[in-house]
């Protein structure tokens, strides 16, 4: 895994490129960047979003962000090796977290639509059978994945840049 460098003077653009994850992080640990009130702007630096939300530990923050991405970066695989797993007829659940709307493009080979008026249903599968999320861009279905790993589900992936990635 490549080691992941993050500075108070880098702009929260900047950031968000070696670390998608931060946004993530950065509102579940501080409330900040998610909704209108607690956003920032991409050529804000990270030490002017901890002065505006009055952080005082910047270090945590940074330490907070590189830690998202690293246990992101562990849960995605690769749209090839998903292809594999379904080429060699490999027993698991593969499905689709789009919104109904989003599936106008199409259906994802091999793939169920999650079934939004049943999420339970998922929750009664073995909690060690491997699962593999996808929506369009990758960033949903981290959030779902992370949702089961936090359901103690053990072998939970998402496919690292979702549809776009695994349609091209």
């Amino acid at each position: 895994m490549t080691e992941i460098t993050i500075t108070p003077d880098m702009t929260m653009e900047a950031i968000l490129q070696v670390a998608p994850a931060a946004q993530r992080a950065l509102f579940q640990r501080y409330h900040v960047g998610g909704c209108n009130a607690c956003g920032f702007q991409p050529e804000d630096t990270l030490a002017q979003v901890a002065k505006d939300h009055n952080i005082l530990d910047i270090k945590d923050m940074i330490q907070t962000i590189i830690t998202a991405q690293e246990l992101d970066s562990k849960n995605q695989v690769e749209p090839d090796q998903v292809r594999a797993w379904l080429a060699a007829g490999e027993d698991f659940s593969f499905v689709d977290v789009r919104l109904p709307n989003e599936t106008e493009g199409g259906e994802v080979e091999g793939a169920e639509r999650l079934d939004y008026n049943d999420q339970g249903k998922y929750m009664g599968l073995p909690k060690e059978r491997r699962i593999v999320f996808i929506c369009q861009d990758g960033g949903r279905s981290l959030d779902v994945a992370s949702y089961f790993i936090g359901h103690q589900f053990t072998n939970v992936w998402c496919v690292r840049g979702g549809v776009n990635a695994f349609n091209a």
